[in-house]
């Protein structure tokens, strides 16, 4: 099985390095293809207006200066000697839970692969919630046996399966659970409002660390309560509840 690996916290991000490991456990044949620096936020981008470049660092480990949907392009365009079997992405710093997938360069990747007809799996570790700083503890030890299970399935078209674990020690983690896309229930981003030492204002864009009250079964939840959560994820958004009321609005 040939596995490409990417992220977007970069060439450099220390859970590229646990994502590697796990992808060891399934296959050798494993293609490292990441950014050359983080592009956490990114979503679903294409670069575009500027020309992509990538650069070999060692055997099968490659940076590209673009973002992780553009690291997935390249590595199976031009980089990889062909097609992979599985794509890989993560393991992000940080959950990827909710609304947080509209905007994850993590689960972009993913969806990037998905959309070239490749089984493809994000995995992203929460940090902070429960002051326990930025450990991969959790998915180093949980990640191989869920991504070896995953594979063994039919995702089926247009889908893809995002992973968060939580951020707690190994041995506390009270299962794994098949989780909803949860909606968080207060506004978690913030704006932060500075001045430069010209008295320029500038402004530094993060996200709120509430765990807030979701409900019981969605990704939110099972993570707040130390669950690691498994999320089917599909590419086309349309609600299809809603057709029928906008075909009355159109008349």
């Amino acid at each position: 099985m040939r596995i490409l690996v990417t992220n977007d916290d970069g060439i450099h991000g220390a859970g590229l390095e646990v994502l590697e490991k796990i992808a060891r456990t399934i296959s050798d044949d494993v293609w490292i293809v990441a950014p050359d620096e983080e592009r956490s936020g990114a979503g679903h981008s294409l670069t575009l207006a500027y020309p992509l470049r990538y650069r070999k660092i060692s055997d099968r480990r490659f940076e590209v200066m673009g973002t992780p949907t553009d690291c997935v392009v390249m590595a199976i365009r031009k980089i990889m000697p062909g097609m992979p079997d599985l794509v890989l992405s993560g393991v992000n710093r940080g959950q990827n839970l909710a609304d947080d997938v509209t905007y994850s360069g993590t689960i972009a990747a993913a969806m990037e692969g998905t959309a070239l007809g490749l089984k493809s799996i994000a995995l992203s570790q929460a940090v902070g919630i429960y002051d326990n700083g930025e450990s991969f503890e959790v998915a180093s030890a949980h990640g191989a046996s869920i991504v070896q299970k995953l594979v063994k399935m039919e995702f089926g078209p247009g889908v893809l399966v995002n992973v968060n674990f939580p951020d707690c020690r190994a041995g506390e983690v009270a299962g794994i659970e098949v989780t909803r896309q949860g909606k968080r229930d207060q506004n978690y981003l913030l704006l932060d409002e500075r001045k430069d030492t010209r008295g320029g204002t500038y402004y530094w864009m993060g996200f709120a660390r509430e765990k807030g009250n979701p409900p019981i079964g969605t990704d939110l939840a099972a993570v707040f309560n130390k669950r690691i959560s498994v999320t089917p994820l599909h590419m086309n958004l349309t609600q299809l509840d809603a057709m029928d009321a906008v075909r009355l609005a159109l008349g």
